[in-house]
């Protein structure tokens, strides 16, 4: 596991302890495009379930990843895709 894919899941299970939590790095998708970097730890695509989301419109749930994830949007991380679902 990546350093940075291991602050993604640190960071997503601290703030909504998640009944699911799938944290892929794709950057070998993206060689040779905006952000990438040798070595990778890129772009990330992140699909979380907790019932943090329950009642959350999919905006909330994405500015809420967002906003765990603050402090590594940029750098380290390029990109981001999120899947945020209610655990209801």
């Amino acid at each position: 596991m990546s350093k940075v894919r291991e602050d993604i899941v640190a960071r997503l299970t601290a703030a909504f302890r998640p009944v699911s939590l799938d944290v892929d790095d794709e950057s070998h998708l993206h060689q040779g495009h905006a952000g990438w970097r040798e070595g990778g730890e890129t772009h990330f695509r992140v699909a979380i379930r907790a019932a943090a989301f329950n009642g959350k419109s999919r905006i909330d749930r994405h500015r809420m990843v967002n906003a765990a994830l603050d402090e590594l949007i940029g750098n380290p991380i390029h990109a981001l895709a999120i899947r945020a679902e209610a655990a209801d």
